[in-house]
């Protein structure tokens, strides 16, 4: 592709920062399970096509299949519902920054089951930070009284901890045997598919209503967030490094409340920006990236 890895970086973060609006406008004519199915279905498509394009074999691998379902209920199934559910009663912006805490998830799973995983300080003092930033995004002061709004954050919380147990899956059981990362995003993508398909008559039974914008939204969700942006998120991994092609999570909170508050005049209250800079921090904070900053202050002195 003639599609520079910077440019790629941008597209991503545009892409998946612009998810949860999809999400949003989608719900006007689906319902989330209708929504989390079309989005796998058609990120299953855009994948199995690239697959095809590229002529690259599937593996043979029965115990890889197996564990690329549990991958697909953790990283498509549980949190597209989620998030789904959730956007019916949370702005599309606070989704996406709630979105921001699956790194700090994922380090906390990790240290409890990988051993080369340990919680250092630096991990320990960005998990305590990024704790206090989700306490900011929830309004704790409010008080907690369990209404549609405050189970949907907590659903959101959901979304990302399957995303934390995920990685931590994913790293321990699959990456070892070392796959093409588009043929386990296709597998994921693809098992999500018939899982969701299999509970249509159960969970995803109710009218369709469709109109340009939620065809439009669930195209852009399929195809471009869940299909094409793996494999630019790939592309950028290989080039710039997996450390720094995680950066983009820094980006994605930012372009999801642009776009709720542009597009579906979504109102931003005070606590929402302090969380997520709180949760950012957290995030550079247990990489060493904040002791890193200060260091040519302190040599210079």
């Amino acid at each position: 592709m003639r599609f520079g890895i910077a440019a790629r970086f941008v597209a991503l973060a545009v892409v998946w920062g612009a998810s949860f609006l999809f999400i949003k406008v989608g719900l006007e004519g689906l319902s989330p399970a209708q929504v989390a199915l079309a989005r796998v279905a058609l990120g299953a498509l855009t994948l199995g096509a690239f697959l095809a394009l590229r002529r690259r074999p599937l593996p043979r691998d029965p115990a890889l299949w197996a564990h690329l379902a549990v991958v697909s209920l953790l990283f498509c199934v549980g949190p597209f519902l989620l998030y789904s559910w959730a956007e019916q009663y949370v702005a599309s912006g606070l989704a996406s920054i709630f979105n921001a805490t699956t790194p700090l998830l994922t380090m906390l799973f990790a240290a409890a089951a990988l051993p080369a995983e340990r919680l250092t300080r630096p991990k320990a003092a960005g998990l305590l930070i990024g704790f206090a930033g989700v306490l900011t995004l929830v309004g704790v002061w409010r008080g907690i009284d369990l209404s549609q709004e405050v189970l949907a954050q907590l659903a959101c919380l959901g979304a990302t901890t399957c995303y934390g147990l995920a990685f931590v899956y994913l790293r321990k059981f699959v990456s070892p045997r070392n796959p093409d990362p588009v043929v386990v995003a296709f597998g994921q993508t693809g098992f999500a598919t018939v899982i969701l398909l299999a509970a249509t008559p159960v969970i995803a039974a109710q009218p369709v209503h469709l109109n340009l914008a939620v065809v439009l939204s669930m195209l852009a969700l399929g195809v471009l967030g869940t299909g094409v942006a793996y494999t630019w998120n790939t592309a950028i991994a290989s080039a710039w490094g997996a450390a720094n092609a995680s950066s983009v999570t820094y980006l994605t909170p930012v372009v999801g409340v642009l776009l709720g508050v542009l597009v579906l005049d979504e109102p931003v209250h005070w606590n929402e920006p302090v969380g997520a800079l709180l949760v950012v921090l957290g995030i550079l904070a247990s990489h060493g990236r904040l002791s890193r900053a200060r260091q040519p202050v302190l040599e210079r002195v």
